[in-house]
């Protein structure tokens, strides 16, 4: 009788996991993020937990005027100067907040270039830079854009951004050499 009981709770407990794995649905990263509150790196004079409101990736243009325009896509034209890169929105933050952004590239570029007031760096392979910053937002948006260079390799790429060690966007796409209107 014993062993009939430790059957059946074993086949009960199996189909409960089962069914719930099956049952689960896809749920999109971004909802995910949204979702969870970060709680702020240890390294940041603000105690306040980051949550992720939206977080996207495009091409940023400027008019004639100097005015910025965001074009969200996955898709950046191979052109010199053109510039992409992420935003993403905090919920409800204000104040200072260290993220770190790891950009993965197909291939190592000529040359790698960047501002001198940044923790910045480059791996063994040159395929793939760290960039670390604390920003101070009023708005709750953080971003960071990349500059189209000669010698910067096509394909796909991968950029991703934490606080601390927890993830707030991931971000895969591609410089294109085919011709894409944006």
């Amino acid at each position: 009788m014993l062993m009939k009981i430790w059957v059946a709770t074993v086949l009960l407990s199996s189909s409960w996991l089962i069914s719930g794995v099956m049952a689960a649905e896809p749920i999109s990263a971004n909802s995910l993020l949204a979702q969870k509150p970060v709680a702020t790196p240890a390294n940041s004079s603000n105690p306040q937990a980051i949550t992720v409101n939206k977080a996207e990736f495009g091409v940023e243009r400027v008019d004639s005027p100097g005015k910025f325009t965001f074009i969200p896509t996955m898709r950046v034209p191979f052109r010199e100067g053109n510039r992409y890169g992420w935003r993403i929105q905090l919920k409800d933050y204000k104040g200072e907040v260290t993220w770190k952004e790891i950009l993965r590239l197909p291939k190592r570029p000529e040359t790698w270039g960047t501002t001198s007031t940044e923790n910045f760096a480059i791996s063994p392979t040159g395929e793939e830079a760290v960039t670390t910053r604390t920003v101070k937002t009023t708005d709750g948006v953080i971003k960071n854009f990349w500059t189209i260079t000669p010698g910067d390799p096509p394909g796909k790429h991968k950029i991703e951004v934490y606080a601390g060690d927890r993830l707030l966007g991931s971000f895969d796409f591609e410089i294109t050499q085919i011709k894409t209107r944006i």
